[in-house]
């Protein structure tokens, strides 16, 4: 048969050692600290935890925790562990990451030096390297060379261009801003955009106008501001004013009888 294990026997003189479990708390602080007794925790059998409210401004919500100990067949009670512990709403430092997932675009200054781990999956290893002396220097194409990758130990891996194209397309550089949305035209039909080189510059190129706000970074071909090489002015052609009749300096009258409006007439030609 399975035994069953007993809980604990509550014992008498580490339950009422209260005075001896904090004067150990206060040996970890100071005794102003030190606030009232919250209770007690059985953990075995003549073994106590006591715990004590910590008015220590710099803890707020953590409490001390003294556990207290009886030998069998003693009559003296002595402390075993004091630790200040963290309560449900206590303030506590966040879980520790490594310094790569900490790292922020923007925290790198000026000396510091952030070296790409060997197992970046934002690079690949480069081409195949080609000697000097294998090629003609006047048949070398060097911007090709440049473009394809050789002469460099690691170049963009896929997954490294799909994270930067995506970044750089939902950024402030990308078709989704406000200044783009009021654009007149796209980055695409500017002639300050400079294509970025292999399949990148499908999507993205650089700013070259150094009027426009992202002058030097990258932006998407359907990005846009109103700095664009083709903007023009809106042409403010002459039209004429159409005369405004003013109908509350006068009343319309009209005449039943127009002998009177006829005599009236007369009157006013004998006068000239």
């Amino acid at each position: 048969m399975r035994r069953t294990r007993r809980s604990p026997v509550p014992d008498k003189a580490c339950i009422e050692a209260q005075d001896l479990a904090r004067a150990a708390a206060a040996e970890i602080g100071r005794p102003e600290w030190v606030g009232e007794h919250l209770g007690t925790q059985v953990e075995d059998n003549r073994l106590v935890t006591h715990f004590f409210e910590c008015l220590d401004p710099a803890y707020p919500g953590w409490h001390y925790a003294v556990t207290v100990v009886r030998a069998a067949r003693a009559k003296y009670v002595t402390v075993n562990e004091s630790v200040l512990l963290p309560g449900p709403d206590a303030l506590i430092a966040p879980e520790w990451l490594p310094w790569k997932e900490r790292l922020r675009p923007g925290d790198l200054g000026v000396g510091d030096l952030l070296p790409a781990p060997a197992d970046d999956d934002r690079l690949m290893p480069g081409y195949a390297q080609i000697a000097d002396e294998e090629l003609a220097e006047d048949g070398e194409d060097k911007q090709m060379l440049w473009e394809l990758g050789l002469g460099r130990a690691r170049v963009l891996s896929e997954a490294g261009r799909e994270a930067a194209a995506k970044r750089w397309y939902s950024g402030p550089s990308g078709p989704h801003s406000p200044i783009a949305s009021a654009a007149p035209a796209k980055c695409a039909t500017c002639g300050f955009m400079v294509p970025l080189a292999g399949e990148l510059r499908q999507m993205f190129g650089v700013c070259a106008n150094e009027y426009a706000p992202d002058d030097g970074r990258v932006v998407s071909l359907d990005h846009g501001c109103g700095a664009h090489s083709e903007a023009a002015l809106p042409e403010t052609g002459s039209e004429p004013l159409t005369p405004v009749v003013d109908e509350m300096g006068y009343d319309t009258i009209v005449f039943d009888d127009t002998s009177e409006l006829e005599l009236v007439s007369s009157e006013q030609q004998t006068r000239k």
